[in-house]
């Protein structure tokens, strides 16, 4: 029988950079011929012969061009014409026979035009994700700075979040607890005592709303948050620690209350909605002037930049001037760019462009499926080839740690789509990921784990142990708990933190200072039964993390387990180990 596996099969592996030449073998003999078709994207498929060696089937491509690549292989003998290809789209492995082309699906091969990098300080950083508003209020005496008209305060800072609606299902009131840019800056030494290396903060430009998704001016600092003065100091903290600071970039729409739009006349500039002279008209697309208009998803709050206004990309990233040169060369180190999927592609090289003349700043994109192959409105996002993003928001790795957690997905299953993404990916990219538990856009951890402390120190060292950045959601590690928005928007529990989840937090910040799960070590694994193995290993190093998901005991041992993707090394020093009911064992190698 003929057999091929991605993992194992294809040299060099992982995303490859333009001019690279490819080595594939498929093993076995019980064939007369066997085929390579390889096509690129959106082309038609080449085909080329492999040459039948003593056990196997070998052969080599020409030096490929950048882009995506699929490919599979012809096999006939014996059993007539069989394809072999992939078990799942875009998912690697060993393959399986087809009998028909048309049912056969293909494995996915990332050329890139270069190697993406990322700054030395973004290698193996812990972030801490901030949601403004509901962190720390830095003033003496508790009192929010420059409350906004026709909102309101909650009664205590323990109060849960809740939007006012109308019946349109718009929020007419937004809620305020007073959390601003000071705050942030006297629990710098909390922060980074609990391991964290850089801070990302939700939008920080003056808007109506408490989640500022809405601009209303990038050039200006929401006073509700404090100065720019304030933010300045800030940057100059988070210097002075060593660490660094990365900024949320939202440039796909702005709020119907803004400086562009001007709605409600609350700007003394002629925005877009007023006259269809305004300098700012081609930002935006009028369905029926002024109150029909392209918005976010329908949310008549957040008019839709129009992708293709030049006049708009320029204000963004044309220079030193722009937004994005005015704020960086403030001192800011990285952006996180919103609904990355919505941006012009052309706009998101310019982004790129102007970000690259500044020293050791990094660009992370709001995406939320696997960013080497995504389609978004009907066009593939060449996100990764070297001219757009370093990172991504690693929502596939939070999904696959919490399913498997949960006992939604077999360990088999999880570890072929982690060694997919490891395959699609560019290494700096896959390394260093931008990964969370849980964000504001997402339930709380804790609370997609029921409550269960027990999973959560599963899923801790899961996210500790697997690569990619650490980026942690403001709260979680002390326990705060909330379903979707607005309840996972929880002002932070001062004083009242669970120290028991602090205490898993405190571990996972431990074991992250290992050589062996900094963002160069090599990672790979295997499974035993429900079990699930990773493999982390360094120059001096190697640690095995064992899981087990189950309501039963389990035993490793070598004898029973799935250890394919080892070396030979690797499996020798490998320990039998017996592992309890829903827990994992942490091993340094010998």
């Amino acid at each position: 029988m003929m057999e091929y596996d991605s993992f194992l099969d294809r040299q060099p592996g992982g995303a490859v950079t333009a001019g690279t030449a490819l080595h594939f073998t498929v093993r076995g003999t019980d064939a007369d011929s066997v085929m390579l078709m390889l096509r690129q994207d959106g082309q038609a498929a080449l085909s080329t012969n492999l040459a039948h060696t003593a056990d196997a089937f070998e052969g080599a491509t020409p030096p490929l061009s950048s882009g995506l690549w699929f490919y599979r292989f012809v096999v006939v003998g014996p059993r007539g014409t069989q394809i072999l290809a992939p078990t799942r789209t875009g998912l690697g492995g060993v393959s399986v026979a087809y009998q028909e082309q048309a049912a056969a699906a293909w494995y996915q091969l990332t050329v890139v035009a270069r190697q993406e990098t990322v700054p030395a300080w973004y290698e193996n950083a812990r972030i801490y994700h901030i949601f403004v508003d509901r962190f720390n209020n830095g003033n003496a005496d508790g009192h929010v700075n420059a409350p906004k008209s026709n909102t309101f305060l909650y009664g205590q800072l323990t109060d849960d979040p809740y939007y006012v609606k109308d019946g349109a299902g718009e929020v007419v009131r937004w809620d305020f607890y007073g959390g601003n840019l000071q705050g942030i800056s006297q629990q710098l030494d909390l922060i980074q005592q609990r391991g964290f290396t850089a801070l990302y903060l939700s939008p920080i430009f003056e808007a109506a709303s408490n989640h500022r998704y809405d601009t209303g001016d990038y050039f200006k600092i929401d006073p509700v948050l404090g100065t720019l003065a304030d933010f300045k100091a800030l940057v100059q903290a988070v210097h002075a620690r060593g660490m660094h600071l990365i900024l949320d970039g939202v440039f796909n729409h702005v709020g119907r209350d803004s400086r562009y739009f001007n709605a409600l006349g609350h700007y003394p500039t002629v925005g877009a909605a007023q006259d269809a002279a305004s300098p700012y008209a081609d930002w935006f697309t009028f369905k029926h002037f002024p109150d029909d208009y392209s918005s976010w998803w329908g949310v008549m709050d957040l008019p839709a930049i129009n992708k293709q206004s030049q006049s708009f990309h320029q204000f963004i990233a044309g220079g030193p001037d722009s937004v994005l040169g005015y704020w960086t060369g403030l001192g800011v180190d990285g952006w996180r760019l919103d609904v990355a999927d919505e941006l012009d592609l052309d706009f998101l090289r310019q982004i790129r462009q102007l970000l690259d003349r500044y020293p050791d700043r990094v660009v992370i994109g709001e995406v939320w499926e696997d960013a080497s192959n995504k389609v978004a409105y009907g066009t593939r996002r060449p996100y990764l080839m070297g001219d757009m993003l370093q990172s991504v928001m690693n929502y596939p790795q939070r999904t696959l740690i919490l399913e498997f957690v949960l006992g939604r997905q077999s360990a088999a299953a999880v570890l072929q789509q982690l060694l997919s993404l490891r395959e699609n990916y560019p290494a700096a990219v896959f390394n260093s990921n931008f990964t969370s538990l849980g964000t504001h856009d997402t339930p709380r951890v804790l609370t997609v784990l029921n409550g269960d402390l027990t999973a959560l120190a599963q899923a801790v060292l899961l996210w500790t142990v697997l690569p990619g950045n650490q980026v942690g959601y403001y709260g979680d590690e002390v326990g705060l708990t909330g379903s979707a928005d607005p309840a996972n928007r929880k002002y932070y529990p001062w004083r009242r933190e669970n120290q028991t989840v602090l205490n898993l937090y405190a571990q996972a910040a431990k074991w992250r200072q290992e050589p062996a799960l900094q963002a160069a070590a090599l990672f790979t694994g295997f499974t035993f039964g429900a079990g699930l193995g990773v493999v982390r290993e360094s120059a001096d190093q190697t640690l095995v993390a064992l899981f087990n998901p189950t309501k039963a005991p389990l035993t490793f041992s070598r004898a029973q387990a799935d250890l394919r993707y080892l070396s030979a090394d690797q499996q020798v020093r490998l320990r039998t180990t017996k592992i309890p009911a829903h827990s994992q064992v942490l091993q340094l190698l010998d």
